[in-house]
């Protein structure tokens, strides 16, 4: 794709996602999700590959369904109460069907299962993209309405905690499993956020993160996947020490960072007196962790072939880590000490 032609699409992208951000308006609202949606497919399918192309197609067919119902509850909100404001929807069945349509958009169980398939027809970068920047619109408007329905929210967030562990135990692909990783966070911010919005704030801010440094190291060593993890020792090792440590840290795994927003949301439905919520949401992260720990070992532990070792340390197409993620490396390893002063951040 012609450079001046993808920084269209990506100032597009941006543009859809601000719109979003900045307004209450529900009509207006939509018209930002519609320019997001419609900047990032020519982006997916920019590679000319088939699979591309399958994953951008998918992708628009599973947006399309979810904007339709999106802009039709609103037009029928503001026929029955002559306003457009996010806040102002007043029955418990529109607020429950857009606040389904925002979960098929963003990926939350049990409307999940595209976002796998899409993430895995994708280059690793596009894939970054999908599972950070593509959540933040729709989860915008979760926040704006998370009082509308909270036995819903509950179930979704649960919901996509057990599927997002089931469903990467048995995977090779590691877009996949990051997809499936990516479901289950969404899963835990959503419990979290009809009780304390300002906690889901800070986990949203520390997956994107964990999840920025584990895609770089993907791209690192260009890593589709399992298989390829342990020639990252080969090409950088220090690197190679790291990658186990950011994905032990996306787990959930104390010291590390990842262990902050867990910890703290099992104290605050603890808090609630939701222990039986609580204890299924920790139980269902183990399922995640197994996976987690299949790409360290991996990563870390298993040697590569033979065939790669003797190869010439100047063959190797070395590129040495940037400045940010580096940084986001060791945002994603060691912030666990600062917990108090993140927390007194977050909820001044």
């Amino acid at each position: 794709m012609n450079p001046l032609t993808l920084t269209i699409f990506i100032m597009a992208l941006i543009t859809g996602t601000l719109i979003t951000f900045t307004s209450s308006n529900w009509l207006v609202v939509w018209m930002g999700l519609e320019i997001n949606t419609m900047a990032i497919i020519p982006i997916m399918a920019r590679k000319h590959h088939p699979r591309a192309t399958e994953a951008a197609t998918k992708y628009f067919l599973i947006q399309a369904p979810a904007a339709a119902t999106i802009l039709f509850v609103a037009t029928t909100n503001a026929w029955l109460m002559g306003q457009w404001e996010i806040n102002q929807i007043s029955h418990h069945i529109p607020a429950t069907m857009i606040l389904l349509a925002l979960a098929m958009k963003v990926g939350l169980a049990p409307t999940h299962t595209w976002l796998p398939e899409v993430t895995q027809g994708l280059d690793i970068k596009t894939a970054l993209l999908l599972s950070t920047w593509q959540k933040l619109a729709p989860f915008s408007i979760i926040f704006q309405m998370h009082y509308m329905n909270t036995p819903l929210l509950i179930i979704l967030g649960i919901l996509s905690i057990l599927m997002g562990g089931w469903g990467g135990l048995d995977q090779t692909q590691t877009r996949k499993i990051l997809a499936y990783s990516s479901i289950t966070h969404m899963g835990w911010m959503v419990i979290i956020l009809q009780f304390l919005p300002e906690l889901m704030m800070l986990t949203f801010s520390l997956y994107l993160i964990m999840t920025f440094s584990i895609f770089m190291i993907l791209t690192q060593n260009n890593s589709h996947t399992i298989n390829k993890l342990p020639m990252i020792s080969t090409k950088l090792p220090v690197l190679s020490s790291l990658a186990p440590l950011t994905l032990l840290s996306l787990g959930g795994l104390p010291p590390l960072t990842g262990f902050m927003p867990k910890w703290l949301i099992i104290q605050e439905l603890t808090k609630q007196g939701l222990f039986t919520l609580a204890t299924i949401a920790t139980l269902g992260s183990l399922l995640s962790l197994y996976f987690y720990l299949r790409l360290s070992y991996a990563a870390s532990i298993t040697m590569t072939p033979s065939n790669h070792l003797v190869t010439a340390t100047w063959r190797l197409n070395k590129t040495l880590p940037s400045l940010l993620m580096t940084t986001s490396i060791m945002m994603s390893i060691s912030l666990l000490p600062l917990t108090p002063s993140i927390i007194t951040l977050f909820t001044q």
